[in-house]
């Protein structure tokens, strides 16, 4: 049975949600991360590649840069609740 490009998505993000405040994930470290889960005949880099561009041009995940790129999950903003009285 092959992995939909759908079904990378899903796992990525569960896995970044997972370690979401404990770990950062490269772009290359979901890929390897997905290669291990699924096998190297079900997942390559290119059905990676377009996983990780569906997360993006969701919404589900964002890049950030801190010392170098990184795929998280959008942090919601302090004033999301309401602002200070």
């Amino acid at each position: 049975m092959a992995v939909t490009q759908e079904q990378v998505a899903d796992s990525m993000y569960e896995m970044i949600k997972e370690y979401q405040g404990k770990k950062k994930f490269k772009a290359s470290d979901l890929t390897k991360a997905m290669i291990e889960k699924y096998g190297e005949e079900e997942v390559d880099k290119k059905l990676c590649k377009t996983a990780i561009r569906s997360l993006m041009d969701s919404g589900r995940c964002v890049y950030t840069y801190f010392g170098g790129s990184f795929i998280e999950i959008p942090h919601e903003e302090g004033a999301a609740g309401g602002g200070q009285s």
